[in-house]
């Protein structure tokens, strides 16, 4: 096996876990990582930064939904690098992508975005489902 994944949500998936770790050979690298963001908090996200992106400017820009999604990434202190485009008409961003945030990583980064609507008086709405109280 070179590379599987697991994810722990039951304790049959807990025991192949542990089967797996007991067999597996020395030097074999283990992560474990918070659960990953839910669709209604992407959903969630999406709404704010399409909103963000129909309100707001930056330095006296308009910017997309993706590309303020990179600002706020940024802002939050996820890695992120922009490279040169080929015809070397501006940049790509290279980096952390929102799909990888765990659960509290996406809580926090809607945080600093409503944060920073509330200060530049961008209403947001709030979402039509929430459930357990997550988002």
């Amino acid at each position: 096996m070179s590379r599987a994944l697991l994810i722990l949500a039951n304790q049959t998936v807990r025991a192949r876990a542990i089967n797996w770790i007991k067999n597996v050979p020395d030097g074999t690298r283990v992560e474990f990582k918070e659960p990953k963001r839910t669709l209604p908090q992407n959903d969630r996200m999406w709404a704010i930064l399409t909103k963000i992106s129909r309100k707001a400017l930056l330095g006296g820009q308009k910017y997309e939904p993706d590309e303020w999604k990179c600002i706020f990434l940024d802002a939050l202190g996820q890695e992120m690098k922009f490279l040169p485009k080929l015809s070397g008409q501006g940049f790509l961003p290279l980096g952390h992508r929102s799909s990888e945030l765990s659960v509290r990583e996406m809580s926090q980064l809607m945080e600093l975005m409503e944060a920073w609507c509330a200060q530049n008086h961008i209403a947001l709405t709030e979402p039509k489902e929430v459930k357990n109280g997550k988002i």
